[in-house]
């Protein structure tokens, strides 16, 4: 009965870890004139808090109130006093994200950029 409570704890500990989302991903968005917009998002993790930036056509814009719990990422861009709220799952090398802006959204999906071999 021990060896089931410690594999059923140790199972627990693992799916509360955060998703491994720092680096870059790579992600495509519609602009507001209809074409395809070319995002990359940078992130940062320590702990279950997310920072990092997302660049554009439009610049760098920084992340805020991002966090990562399980395979759940959440994270905001300001633009001004526009909010841009994204909301999703991490899959591996893949992120699914809901994105909302006001009473709009669309959904769009990041994958990771490999890191550069030296």
């Amino acid at each position: 009965m021990k060896l089931i409570a410690t594999v059923f704890a140790l199972a627990l500990a693992v799916s509360a870890q955060a998703a491994d989302v720092a680096g870059k991903w790579k992600a495509s968005a519609p602009s507001p004139d209809g074409s395809t917009m070319e995002l990359t998002f940078t992130f940062n993790v320590d702990g279950k808090k997310l920072t990092g930036s997302v660049t554009s056509a439009m610049g760098d814009m920084p992340i805020s109130e991002g966090t990562v719990e399980g395979d759940a990422i959440t994270f905001t861009i300001e633009m001004g006093d526009f909010k841009i709220v994204h909301k999703g799952t991490v899959s591996g090398d893949t992120m699914t994200l809901k994105v909302l802006m006001g009473d709009q959204g669309f959904d769009m999906t990041a994958k990771r950029v490999p890191p550069e071999k030296k």
